[in-house]
């Protein structure tokens, strides 16, 4: 199945997928509100801010797999993401990113590389993946911010022209 075509449910519990941006470049983040990386939750919604009417958006995927750390149900996660955070960027539901019942969409986002070249699994919360929309996936660890430099310069390459 083509990436763009594996479905995924939003927050709100409406059918989704990559299809439905195929015109812009799409960060997909797995999302975790009780991690020490949490505050990068800020740095995307000033991505979405700053690139959002020029064709990109960000996907939060919360995910409970890494220390327990999203317990929380929809409701909770929204709440949280807006009132702490100010996020208006879509939110999905909670998915696994690693292991036997992972998502069919981070089966398929695991086999990027990043940048030393090394796939497979997702290493803890908040790894981003740049989809541009001619189909090309970068990926950046938990650990590099959403505003590196690196980060900045894919989404501006990626942008649709």
């Amino acid at each position: 199945m083509e990436l763009r075509d594996i479905p995924f449910t939003t927050i709100d519990g409406d059918p989704a997928s990559l299809a439905d941006y195929a015109d812009r470049a799409v960060l997909v983040v797995n999302v975790a509100s009780k991690c020490g990386l949490t505050p990068q939750y800020e740095k995307l919604e000033e991505l979405q801010r700053t690139y959002g009417d020029r064709g990109f958006t960000v996907l939060g995927f919360p995910c409970n797999q890494f220390m327990g750390q999203e317990p929380g149900d929809g409701e909770e996660i929204k709440t949280f993401c807006s009132m702490n955070y100010g996020v208006t960027f879509p939110l999905m539901e909670k998915v696994k990113v690693n292991g036997r019942r992972k998502h069919p969409l981070y089966a398929e986002l695991r086999e990027t590389p990043d940048a030393d070249g090394k796939a497979g699994r997702v290493k803890w919360n908040f790894e981003k993946f740049l989809i541009a929309p001619d189909g090309t996936v970068s990926r950046f660890r938990p650990t590099t911010e959403p505003d590196a430099p690196a980060i900045v310069a894919a989404i501006e390459a990626a942008l649709p022209r």
